[in-house]
């Protein structure tokens, strides 16, 4: 077995946007098992863009990433070794090893899963924590009922495009925006939502309204910026925002919001919310979202790096919206 081990670690905290010198690649031996110990070879490592804030040294709901430590990540593998009974050679697991080819754990925070109906790259995506998130911002925050319509914010990637297809199972209607004309194809002709709205060809509010004419009843926010007063415009009295992620200003560059009186004056609920703190809704909403990708009832895309050298240039990547779904890195 190789006795070295390859990781990326945090280097430097960025000074606005990521760059690949905030990383660096160190070897490390692999140490012989202790008892209760379980090793693991990474298949996939998932990119994500809650990492851009832990790479802050900054109050947030989650200690920030250590200098010089492996990287924060989810990943998928296979164990190799095993000195712990609950564990065996061959066994599929997910766990949070971060950016590196292998694991070792004591077993804490390692679960098997089962790869014979869903692919194993998919548990780092719509059975996985991105899949979690997009159903319990949607059915305990937004709650839609049928004929409502819900916006969802990058609409294409791991998470919006769960979110859409979710409404649609509940009978909503579901409105997508995304960045560029194929991924809104992409989110209308695959994922089946309503309509699409592409940011990028410069008449973000005057489409958003057309595709919209009943005014929204939830929006599943995940960029802010001008995506989210251009909502925030159209929403409906009582409407519910659901409120996952602010990536356009994740590179240091708050963005106010324009109307913050809309709040207000459509009496909104606006609930930010973190997936990891809801753990008693993971065994249901992994249940069904397993299912409907066992049975091709819910589709999903994957931008898939190749090899762990790849990694930082693939996360700067996807904080700029380059990735089309869920950005993994293939290790092996």
């Amino acid at each position: 077995m190789p006795q070295i081990n390859r990781q990326f670690v945090l280097a430097s905290r960025p000074q606005g946007a990521v760059t690949p010198e905030n990383f660096r690649l160190v070897e490390t031996p692999l140490a012989p098992l202790a008892d209760g110990e379980v090793r693991v070879r990474n298949h996939y490592l998932s990119l994500d863009p809650y990492m851009r804030g832990r790479m802050n040294d900054s109050k947030s709901y989650a200690p920030p990433q250590p200098l010089d430590e492996v990287m924060i990540g989810g990943t998928v593998g296979e164990v190799i070794e095993s000195k712990n009974a609950n564990f065996a050679v061959g066994d599929k697991v997910v766990a949070m090893f971060g950016w590196q080819e292998y694991g070792t754990s004591n077993g804490a925070g390692v679960q098997r899963v089962d790869d014979t109906h869903v692919p194993l790259s998919a548990y780092l995506g719509p059975v996985g924590m991105p899949g979690v998130t997009a159903w319990y911002g949607l059915n305990r925050i937004i709650a839609p009922k049928a004929g409502e319509t819900v916006v969802v914010s990058a609409a294409s990637g791991a998470v919006g495009s769960v979110v859409g297809q979710l409404a649609k199972e509940a009978g909503a209607r579901a409105v997508g925006i995304g960045g560029g004309p194929q991924k809104c194809r992409y989110v209308v002709e695959t994922l089946g939502f309503d309509a699409c709205i592409d940011y990028k060809a410069g008449n973000l509010y005057q489409d958003l309204k057309a595709a919209t004419p009943d005014g929204i009843d939830g929006c599943f926010e995940n960029v802010g910026g001008e995506v989210l007063d251009a909502t925030l415009a159209r929403m409906n009295p009582w409407g519910r925002i659901a409120v996952c992620g602010f990536i356009a200003g994740y590179d240091g560059k708050p963005v106010p919001l324009k109307h913050p009186s809309l709040i207000l004056t459509q009496r909104l609920l606006v609930q930010g919310f973190i997936v990891t703190e809801h753990m008693d809704v993971w065994p249901q909403a992994l249940k069904q979202l397993g299912t409907l990708v066992a049975q091709k009832k819910l589709h999903y895309r994957e931008s898939i790096a190749q090899g762990l050298d790849a990694a930082p240039e693939a996360f700067i990547g996807l904080l700029k919206g380059k990735n089309f779904g869920k950005q993994l890195v293939k290790l092996i």
